[in-house]
């Protein structure tokens, strides 16, 4: 069972980016944002993404982190392969996940939105595991926040379009809705 206590994710794992700050003030959260990424590209599993998101990302391990290496972002969550759930920013305060970005008619998604990364990549199927945390995760955060609906749970690409596809074609957007639904 999922329950939200502060903005914290139990039984998530808590590890804190240093990269969010404060929401607007009068800002309501009301849009969930999938995302994808796999450090170094196509690779899953080691300590990358965690580090990446808290700035302690060792440069010098692959030639590719060298091109992040100067990026400040982070997610509020984190779905590894298993389905194992990390939370970097408290679901209170905004971080820093979608970049310039648009839903609905309204600029700065970051504002009003909660990021959710999955391991993964755009060309490899997502797990079983990872759909079903996701819609577990899903389920719990619309428990806590009634302006989030399942309408409003969409991919980076569909609030940065032309410039962000992720989580990408292989994301079965009708398997976790069905699972979303037989949550309930």
């Amino acid at each position: 069972m999922y329950s939200l206590d502060s903005g914290w994710l139990t039984p998530a794992e808590q590890l804190a980016s240093p990269n969010f700050n404060q929401r607007p003030e009068g800002a309501v959260v009301s849009l969930l944002v999938v995302h994808c990424i796999s450090l170094p590209p196509n690779e899953f599993g080691g300590p990358w993404i965690r580090d990446f998101f808290c700035n302690s990302l060792d440069c010098s391990a692959h030639p590719y982190f060298q091109k992040i290496s100067e990026l400040q972002v982070s997610s509020h969550f984190f779905i590894e392969r298993s389905g194992h759930i990390v939370q970097f920013v408290a679901t209170g305060d905004r971080a820093w996940h979608a970049g310039q970005s648009s839903f609905d008619g309204v600029a700065d998604c970051n504002n009003y939105s909660i990021g959710i990364e999955l391991e993964g990549c755009e060309t490899k199927p997502y797990t079983d595991e990872q759909y079903l945390a996701l819609s577990k995760l899903s389920r719990c955060l619309m428990s806590y926040y009634s302006d989030i609906s399942p309408e409003r749970i969409c991919g980076h690409s569909d609030i940065a379009p032309g410039r962000k596809t992720d989580p990408g074609p292989l994301f079965d957007w009708s398997y976790f809705r069905q699972l979303l639904a037989n949550n309930e």
